[in-house]
This record gives structure tokens, C-alpha cells and sequence, in this order.
């Protein structure tokens, strides 16, 4: 039988043309029976789509993990490695509640929970951007309902493991409350409308079609590298209004400071990923932890005018990394170009990690209870990186 699948609802600001493929609710599927056809059209789905979503779906953690696993079958632990000398330094940007006898699904949200799927308690926080913003919304624009994105970014480690390929979030209590509004706060003028604790999603496939013919050749050219224990390393640090960058505050850990790390361990990683079923190219840099950037030079016979680095370059100077990683990467999170998904109880999200960013929006109060199930697994390989053909047609 046949999934059906539904556009989700975009936002009025949306941009139909660019967003039309961008996310489906998947229905028709009994989710404790899916036959083999039904997992391969699901599958696709999400790496068509991105996101795909299931609504009133009961689930235990054991089977969200399964069924998460199931997209990459040979992966074998959650996406972040479970370092107690990394997370002592890094409480303020990861929070690590894992469910007992599944780990690799975590508990996030907001409020007290007790006695949940074997947690006996766990204080939750839904994180704001007054948390990690080096400015903030007043206080009097707070109570008219602005906000902003928290932080752009890619689940992922970035650090010895690789980057999972899916990560599903369960919506176990929703809390309702007053829409906000996501506010830049960049001179834009841009802002969006949101329901209270939305999750915004933006395509990486879009960021990289937006680009110039230069960047498009600067992007097929690069490749990342991150800094070791990435929460640890940014925990000092401040973002930038929109969520999309580190302001350059030089309040970066030392890398000399951090837990125990080696140098083989730090991913090096293509700006592009290839996504394995479209085939299409997804810039996909998670802009918080880039250390270095690495650039090929242009192919022989390539032309040369207005090219930028055409001898290629390696760029250490992290205000410079940041620089050129914001031009390309901000145009992506414009308000036209943003699902944000507004959570109903028991919804089942899946997201194609390798192929979008997202980020928390909204603040919520201390009595809105929140309770979500997240997994993901790092991944059994790396990233598909530009292939040959790719880097001849844009470089």
C-alpha cells in the first residue's frame, strides 16, 4: 500500500517556489506495522522532503530509536558521545537527559517531569536566546510576544563521530500558549510569526542555490574543520541576534583547555553534502564550532575571473572563517525561507539532518510543561562529499 503524503503548512512569508518541496505529513502508515514498500517510500520521502511528520502517533522510546535507526541500520550510539568531562564545562548549550535503558533517545523540553518512561525526575530548560545572545530582546518588546531563534546548527558531534543522517522528535506534552514573534534584529526588518516552541528547519539545498556563481565555486571547493568538543569549546561564547553566527569576542575555550582531545579525531568535513537520494548538494556547516576552512583551487582550465581564493587557501584566522561562512550561510535563514512547525501532542517529527539546519525559537514560562523524546545515531560513514562532475560543473 501506499503512503499518502501532504504539504505541510508554510507560513504566509514563505516562498512557494523555493519551499514547495519542503516538507510532507506522511499518512496511511500504522507505525508498529510498516511493511518493507512502506519503509522504502517513507525513506524517500525524507530525503525528498527533509522533514516528514506523523500526527497523533503513540510510541514508545524503544521504537523511536528503532525506527530511527532503521534510516541507517549499522550506526550504534546517539549522535554525541557521552563525556562527563565535556559536559561539566558545557551545561549552558547541552543538556544531556538520556531515558534509561535507551540512550540514544534523550529527554529535552521544559519544566519538572517526574516518573517518566523510567526518569524518577529531570529539570528540564528549554533554552532561550537570553541565554546566548550578546543582546537581547527587551523585556518590554518580551511582553508583545518577540523572540528569536536560539541557534542555528546540525545535530552532530563533529568530533570523532559522524554526523547522523536522521534525528526524530517526539512531542510527548505540548505546551499551548500566545504565538510569538522571531525577530532578527540584524537592520533587516525581517521577523516571523510563530506558535509558542515552534522548531524552525531552513534547507541547506536552498543556501546552496541561493549562492552567486562565485560562492556556488567557493562552496564546491571547501571543506570544514571543526574544533574538538564543540559545547565546550563555544560554552563562553555569544551569538549573533539571528542565531546564524559566533560574535567575535575571542571567548572561545583554548583549545589547549579542553578535556583530552587528538588530532585525528577532529572531522574534516565538505561544505557541501550530497544527498543520497536526489543526488542534490545541501550546504551543510554548522557555523558555531567551524575552526578552519580548507579550499581547493580552481580545476585546470577553470576560469579564473572573479573567483575568489582561486589558488585555494588555508584560512585560520576564525574572524575570517566566520566572515565568509555568514555571507553564504544568511541568506538561507531569511523569514521567506523557514518551516517552523507548529507542535501538536504525540506528533512524530523526522528530519534529514544531512540536509537542513534548525533551531529552537520562543521563551516559555515556568509552568508550560514541554516534554519531548529526541534521537538520533551518529553516522556508520561521513557525509558524501561534491562529486567529480559536481566540482566541474560550479567550480
Amino acid at each position: 500500500m501506499s503512503i499518502q503524503l501532504t504539504p505541510l503548512p508554510l507560513s504566509p512569508k514563505a516562498d512557494r517556489v523555493k519551499m514547495a518541496e519542503f516538507g510532507r505529513e506522511i499518512k496511511g502508515v500504522d507505525l508498529n506495522n510498516v511493511t518493507p514498500s512502506q519503509f522504502a517510500q517513507i525513506r524517500e520521502a525524507l530525503y525528498k522532503h527533509e522533514i516528514i511528520l506523523f500526527r497523533d502517533v503513540k510510541i514508545s522510546p524503544a521504537d523511536q530509536a528503532a525506527f530511527t535507526k532503521a534510516f541507517d541500520p549499522t550506526s550504534n550510539g546517539y549522535g554525541h558521545a557521552f563525556d562527563p568531562s565535556v559536559s561539566e564545562i558545557s551545561t549552558r548549550l547541552l543538556q544531556m537527559h538520556g531515558i534509561p535503558g535507551v540512550p540514544e533517545v534523550q529527554l529535552i523540553g521544559h519544566g519538572t517531569v517526574l516518573n517518566h518512561e523510567g526518569v524518577a525526575r529531570a529539570d528540564l530548560n528549554h533554552p532561550t536566546h537570553k541565554e546566548f545572545h550578546k543582546t537581547v530582546v527587551s523585556p518590554e518588546d518580551e511582553a508583545k510576544g518577540y523572540t528569536r531563534y536560539y541557534r542555528w546548527h546540525i545535530d552532530a558531534a563533529f568530533y570523532d563521530l559522524s554526523p547522523p543522517r536522521v534525528t526524530s522528535l517526539y512531542g510527548a506534552v505540548v505546551p499551548k500558549g500566545i504565538p510569538q514573534i522571531v525577530r532578527y534584529d540584524d537592520g533587516s526588518g525581517d521577523e516571523l510569526p510563530v506558535t509558542l516552541g515552534a522548531t524552525a528547519f531552513v534547507s541547506g539545498n536552498n543556501t546552496f542555490e541561493l549562492l552567486p556563481a562565485e560562492y556556488k565555486s567557493l562552496a564546491v571547493r571547501m571543506k570544514i574543520k571543526y574544533a574538538p568538543h564543540l559545547y565546550a569549546w563555544v560554552n563562553n561564547t555569544h551569538a549573533v541576534s539571528s542565531g546564524i553566527a559566533i560574535e567575535n569576542e575571542g571567548l572561545e575555550v583554548p583549545l589547549g583547555d579542553l578535556p583530552p582531545w587528538t588530532e585525528e579525531k577532529r572531522k574534516v568535513l565538505s561544505a557541501l553534502w550530497k544527498n543520497e537520494v536526489t543526488g542534490k548538494l545541501h550546504f551543510q556547516v554548522h557555523p558555531s564550532i567551524a575552526h578552519e576552512l580548507l579550499i581547493d583551487p580552481l580545476p585546470a582550465g577553470a576560469n579564473r575571473t572573479g573567483a575568489l581564493y582561486p589558488d585555494g587557501a588555508h584560512i585560520t584566522d576564525l574572524r575570517t572563517v566566520r566572515d565568509i561562512l555568514f555571507k553564504i550561510q544568511r541568506p538561507g535563514i531569511a523569514s521567506n525561507l523557514v518551516y517552523a512547525h507548529d507542535w501538536q501532542k504525540n506528533d512524530l517529527v523526522l528530519f534529514h539532518n544531512r540536509g537542513l539546519m534548525h533551531s529552537v525559537t520562543g521563551a516559555l514560562k515556568d509552568d508550560d510543561l514541554r516534554v519531548f523524546h529526541q534521537c538520533n545515531l551518529h553516522g556508520s560513514d561521513d557525509p558524501a562529499p561534491p562529486s567529480a562532475e559536481d566540482i566541474k560543473k560550479y567550480a
